[in-house]
Order: structure tokens, then C-alpha cells, then sequence
């Protein structure tokens, strides 16, 4: 069931499960490497999401749940009790606003370099990514054939998984949201063209969705069900995905989903970063018809497509990333009808330090200066 509360805007509260969001602009998680070698969430982590707490509802950055399940550079983790009470930081640092973490395992997305004794990757098949070289703690590196995962050892990836979760919740977040998306993990083992499993974990749709069926039901014997969200990118190519059963794959899982009553399903449908050409895209309105919660939209969303899509009744919050980069103050900006800042520099997306990261002015501190 539809739970919005209010007229259809972008900037008027919804009613998310037992929470109430301010305004329906989502902060759409985006890894931004400001964690060290130790993966520690650190004050300059906790600046970041504070400037960004004028949206509704915030998703952090990806963040592992093992030390397995690193494939970036200084990205944060939530899989030792530390990293969890560092975590508090940043939960206070917004006040307010709710913030869900968000859970991650790379997967195949990673290199031999990240782990002790220069173990392979893992991943349900043993299929490496066909693309460019991956950043790595000694550098760019080609991508490594991983290994296909033993089925004995998938209990305890889902194990890791609801350790995260209960660490997320100590730390006092009021969510979390499983990474099913971008060519990771969760997302390989639901797609056809990187599962090739011939055991209770692949083959026909019902099995490559166990996978992620296990961690939803590990996290709901943690959270509520109203606190635990799923991120999906059926139209992706991001890690090299892009499957020919596409559209029956992820209407599946929407509809397996749909009776856990879930927080919300964040979908990556729009086409602003990547997408395959193996059919038309994917559409909120067709995961509308099998999904009743929350639909959460993403990917290259302007303010006028999101407005669009909620007046027209296909999503109840939409996500921005890359425009809450250089735009702590967006939510105030889309109020006042304020021009945005320039897109930040790629370049500086990864400075490890405040530059593009914490220094990006808001409208009216610019205004000031000039």
C-alpha cells in the first residue's frame, strides 16, 4: 500500500514506516573513501553528513561487512565493534535526521590485494569483470578471475551481513539498506549472466534470489521489517552487468520483497549511469505493480523528474548523489528555487581529505563571499 501521507512533492513530509521524513529528497549513498586503512568512520566523515542533513532520509556510503568484503580503497566498515562505535559519530553529527547504513560486499569487484595472503575475490561464479583496471591498495591492477564461492561458505556471508546490521543498530542508526546493486555481490548472484551455479544458489531465478532472500530474513531477526530497505540497479552495467532475463529477474525479486513489507525498495532506474542495451529500461511504474511499499528513485534525477515521478504516483522519494556533492544545502536550494553549484571534479571525489568533499559552499555562505 501507497503509505505517502500529504500532496505529492518533493519537499512535503512522508510517513516511512514509523518514521516521518521532513521531505521526500533522499541522500543517495555514495562512496566517497574518507576512511583510512583502518575502514574507521572519523570526525571529517561525520562534517560531511551533517552539512547533507537537510534531506529527508539519509543512506550512508557503502560500507563492508567483512574485512572479505573489501574492494575500495579506504572505504568504511561496520564489521568490527570499533568501526562501530566510530560509526556513533557520524549518527550524531544529523541530528534528527534518519539515516540508514548501507551493506555492502564487493564481490568479485575486488583484487587480491585487499585481503592477507593475496586471496582471490570471491563471488558465485568464477567469471571475471570484462573492464577497465581497478584501483587497489598497490595501485591499478587488472581484474582477477575470483573464486566461486563454496556453498558451505554462503551461511557465513549471511551471517556477516546480520553482524553488520546489529552493529549498525548499536551504533544508532534507524535503518539499514542491503546493497543489492552494481554489479556486487548481492547483484551477481541475482543475475543470470554472472550466476552460473548449478546448486540451490543458481540456475533458475528462484534459486540465484536465495541468496538474498537468507540476508533479509538474517536482518529481520535484528531490525523491523519497516527499518530495512533493498537497493536494486535493474538497468545497470556499472561492474560489467546487464543480463538478457532482466526484466523477469528483478520483477521476481520486487515481488519476493514485497510481502516482508519492507522500509522501501530503492531502485537505480534512471539512466544516468550506465545502462545496457538489451531491451528498454526498466521503469518505476512497472516495480509499482508488483512492489506496495515505498519506491525509492535514482540515478541522474533532476528536481523537475522528481517532482515528475512522484506527482505522477510511481515513487514516494527520490534519491540525488552526485548533486549532493557540491550541494550540502540542496534541499534549501530546491526550496528557494537557488541555482546549483558547478558539478564537482571527478578528480577530487577521492581526495582523501576535505577537498570535494567538505568544502563545496552553501548558497548563501557563496553569496556572502561574492
Amino acid at each position: 500500500m501507497n503509505t505517502q501521507t500529504t500532496s505529492p512533492s518533493l519537499l512535503k513530509p512522508f510517513k516511512l514506516g514509523d518514521l516521518l521524513l521532513k521531505n521526500r529528497v533522499v541522500m543517495a549513498p555514495m562512496t566517497r573513501a574518507r576512511a583510512g586503512e583502518t575502514r574507521m568512520p572519523n570526525t571529517l566523515m561525520a562534517k560531511y553528513y551533517a552539512q547533507r542533513a537537510g534531506a529527508g532520509l539519509i543512506v550512508t556510503e557503502a560500507t563492508v561487512i567483512s574485512a572479505q568484503a573489501n574492494g575500495w580503497v579506504n572505504t568504511p566498515g561496520i564489521y568490527s565493534d570499533e568501526q562501530g562505535e566510530a560509526w556513533k559519530e557520524v549518527k550524531a553529527a544529523v541530528g534528527e535526521t534518519p539515516i540508514f547504513l548501507q551493506l555492502w560486499h564487493c564481490g568479485r569487484a575486488s583484487h587480491s590485494s585487499f585481503y592477507p595472503n593475496n586471496q582471490l575475490p570471491v563471488a558465485p561464479s568464477a567469471l571475471k569483470i570484462n573492464g577497465d583496471e581497478i584501483h587497489t591498495p598497490i595501485g591499478k591492477q587488472p581484474y582477477e578471475t575470483p573464486r566461486a564461492l563454496e556453498i558451505d561458505e554462503i551461511p557465513l556471508i549471511v551471517e556477516d551481513y546480520r553482524k553488520g546490521a546489529e552493529r549498525a543498530k548499536m551504533a544508532g542508526f534507524d535503518g539499514v539498506e542491503i546493497h543489492g546493486a552494481n554489479g556486487y555481490l548481492i547483484d551477481t548472484f541475482l543475475q543470470s549472466k554472472t550466476n552460473h551455479r548449478s546448486d540451490a544458489y543458481g540456475g533458475v531465478v528462484e534459486n540465484r534470489y536465495r541468496f538474498l532472500k537468507e540476508i533479509v530474513e538474517a536482518i529481520l531477526t535484528v531490525w523491523p521489517a519497516n527499518r530495512v530497505g533493498v537497493r536494486l540497479s535493474p538497468n545497470g552495467v556499472f561492474n560489467d552487468m546487464g543480463s538478457p532475463d532482466y526484466r523477469e529477474t528483478f520483477l521476481y525479486v520486487a515481488e519476493q520483497l514485497n510481502p516482508y513489507n519492507l522500509a522501501y525498495l530503492h531502485l537505480m532506474d534512471g539512466l544516468g549511469f550506465g545502462f545496457h542495451e538489451l531491451g528498454a529500461p526498466m521503469t518505476l511504474g512497472e516495480f509499482r505493480e508488483v512492489f506496495s511499499g515505498p519506491l525509492i528513485g535514482n540515478c541522474g534525477y533532476t528536481q523537475k523528474d522528481g517532482e515528475a515521478a512522484i506527482s505522477s504516483g510511481v515513487s514516494d522519494l527520490i534519491a540525488f548523489g552526485r548533486p549532493f556533492i557540491s550541494n550540502p544545502d540542496l534541499v534549501e536550494r530546491f526550496a528557494h528555487n537557488w541555482p546549483l553549484n558547478p558539478p564537482a571534479e571527478m578528480s577530487a571525489w577521492y581526495s582523501f581529505g576535505p577537498e570535494g568533499y567538505t568544502d563545496f559552499p552553501t548558497y548563501q555562505e557563496s553569496q556572502a563571499v561574492s
